[in-house]
């Protein structure tokens, strides 16, 4: 009987775009059993690819705005455009990430989300009243001071004297609002971890080291984010360090809800209602998920791990497709099926020729499957 299959899987990071993968395994799936029908939902949780995603199901338009990235190096940045409702679709990653960034090159204490400021005004002065904004795969830890400064709040110390590097935040002493606090109607933000700002499971002693944080230089680093909260929660009167996800992209959701207007959101969440994921589910026999590593971070909210545990509510057979698998025993309770390209190739083949070996995985596993 032909099987009615749901194609679902998020970025394979580094070499596969969520899109770029839906499309090898349907090709896979497709050349081993061609009767099947596919949906293809590429899909994102807020971190890279958020905005190629997002914008494809609202049809908005590619836009270009001039700003710097986290090292203020002068960069074109792409984000989106939907004129009927008006909205802005802007990933973070395509302006100050991670990957945006020579290896090695920059220190996190060197960089800043100022750029993503200079976008934010350009997407309002475009004539935005809602923007959707995916924060994961930032390089900064600044929590959002940059930011900040980019949209006209000012820092200053005991003395008067601005403060321009967030490193220097430990000798805050005052802030100063712009006129202009509220940039859109609505503006969300789609998180793909809830940490808080602060303390063992906050922003820098849990996502520092992956940017170039060492560990004796977390004291530093966490000192100056929890002045910078204390001063906020004096002058506005609330405590968005504590707020689930403010220690999300190095702190920028922290700074998004404090000096933006903000509101947060599980990019997975946000991801399924814009796609009535329900209804797509319900209408599958069987889908298809996967990313670049399938390990215990999958099952701690990550889009992937999501989705699995969905289908095994609702019953519906779900394998995964990974670079790599490390997870164990949960992976063989919520999914019908792990494979991983290592059983196919090296990880430097896998790598240089990712969707190759993706649609070759999944070829073979369409073969067997009854």
């Amino acid at each position: 009987m032909p099987l009615k299959v749901l194609i679902i899987p998020d970025k394979f990071k580094g070499t596969l775009s969520a899109r770029a993968a839906a499309e090898a395994i349907a090709r896979g799936w497709r050349r081993a059993r061609p009767k099947d029908s596919h949906d293809l939902l590429p899909m994102t949780d807020g971190g890279d690819g958020f905005g190629e995603v997002l914008s494809d199901l609202l049809d908005a338009k590619m836009q270009a705005a001039r700003t710097v990235d986290a090292a203020h190096r002068p960069c074109a940045a792409r984000y989106w455009w939907e004129p009927k409702t008006k909205t802005a679709v802007i990933e973070s990653a395509l302006i100050i990430g991670l990957a945006m960034l020579p290896p090695k090159h920059f220190h996190p204490f060197q960089l800043d989300t100022f750029g993503l400021g200079a976008v934010i005004r350009a997407a309002a002065a475009g004539g935005a009243r809602r923007c959707l904004l995916g924060i994961g795969g930032s390089a900064t830890n600044d929590a959002g001071f940059g930011l900040a400064r980019a949209l006209g709040w000012e820092f200053r110390d005991a003395q008067g004297n601005l403060i321009e590097q967030w490193t220097d935040l430990n000798r805050l002493k005052q802030i100063q609002a712009p006129r202009k606090r509220r940039w859109f109607r609505k503006m969300i933000v789609a998180l793909d971890v809830q940490n808080p700002l602060l303390g063992s499971r906050g922003a820098t002693r849990i996502y520092g080291p992956q940017k170039g944080l060492r560990s004796k230089e977390f004291a530093t680093a966490e000192s100056c984010l929890k002045r910078l909260a204390h001063v906020v929660k004096k002058h506005v009167g609330h405590d968005f360090a504590r707020e689930p996800g403010s220690g999300a992209a190095g702190g920028l959701g922290f700074g998004l809800m404090a000096f933006a207007a903000a509101r947060t959101e599980p990019g997975f969440n946000l991801f399924a209602r814009y796609t009535a994921l329900e209804r797509r589910l319900a209408r599958a026999d069987l889908v298809i998920t996967g990313e670049g590593a399938i390990d215990n971070s999958t099952f701690m909210g990550k889009a992937v791990g999501q989705i699995a545990t969905r289908c095994r509510q609702l019953g519906i057979p779900c394998i995964a497709l990974a670079g790599v698998v490390s997870a164990n025993a949960e992976r063989q309770r919520v999914f019908t099926e792990v494979l991983a390209l290592a059983e196919l190739a090296t990880a430097k083949q896998a790598g240089v020729r990712a969707a190759y070996w993706l649609e070759r995985l999944a070829a073979q596993v369409a073969t067997r499957w009854e």
